[in-house]
């Protein structure tokens, strides 16, 4: 049985533009566009580990809102499940430090982007949003 791993991805939406993320060379999907977020820790809920991975991957504090979707992926190795949620940056400026990449593009730009597969779904509901 193929181990499940809970993740969380965060919209970020500032006049117009959505945040996203380039995965580097050393990450899995490499070169492919994410929502930034990551892992939920064991009595973690899904807002605390956005809060906690928008910190250490752009260095922003972060208040979560509504979430956006929810999607199972299966690889060879692990199942993901990812639920991405609509937040707003409340201080900081995002740094890239973990992505290779950050841009700000419009929801109609997003398709110009090659994604990570867990993360379609979410592009496809904000595209249905316009």
């Amino acid at each position: 049985m193929k181990p499940i791993i809970n993740v969380v991805g965060v919209v970020i939406m500032s006049n117009g533009y959505i945040l996203c993320a380039l995965r580097s060379a050393n990450m899995s999907l490499a070169h492919h566009w994410e929502f930034p977020g990551g892992k939920i820790k064991e009595n973690e809920t899904p807002e605390e580990a956005l809060k906690r991975e928008i910190k250490e991957e752009l260095n922003c504090d972060i208040v979560v809102h509504s979430r956006v979707e929810e999607t199972t992926q299966e690889s060879d190795s692990n199942i993901i499940n990812l639920s991405t949620y609509k937040a707003k940056i409340i201080a900081g400026i995002p740094e890239a430090i973990e992505h290779e990449e950050l841009r700000w593009v419009t929801i109609k730009e997003l398709n110009n982007l090659k994604w990570a597969p867990a993360d379609i779904p979410t592009v496809n509901r904000l595209m249905y949003e316009i």
